[in-house]
């Protein structure tokens, strides 16, 4: 298998993954929004303040699932577009190294 598809199978997240932030970079709360410096590379990258929120959640251990329903409880949001939304920007935390993720054992 090449490194391109590990990696995005990495990536792939679940309601089963389980995700945390990753402890060596810096964040910053900036009221009602956030940034987060990857030291590694010294790039910056904003949150909106649904992005700071589940950066903040993202400060402990959680299942995808658990994340999910604690942003659809404090959100406005279907379900399912809660479920999509929180895949994509999980996943696209993973791709800049900022989240672990692990994939738990299948069902």
């Amino acid at each position: 298998m090449s490194d391109e598809a590990t990696r995005s199978d990495r990536l792939k997240i679940s309601t089963r993954s389980i995700v945390s932030a990753v402890k060596s970079h810096v964040w910053c709360d900036l009221g009602a929004e956030g940034a987060v410096l990857h030291l590694g590379t010294g790039l910056y990258y904003g949150l909106d303040s649904v992005g700071a929120r589940i950066w903040t959640l993202l400060q402990q251990t959680c299942s995808v699932g658990e994340l999910t329903a604690t942003i659809f409880r404090e959100y406005e949001v279907g379900q399912l577009e809660c479920e999509r939304d929180l895949a994509e920007f999980l996943s696209a935390l993973a791709a800049a190294d900022l989240i672990k993720v692990d994939h738990g054992s299948p069902e």
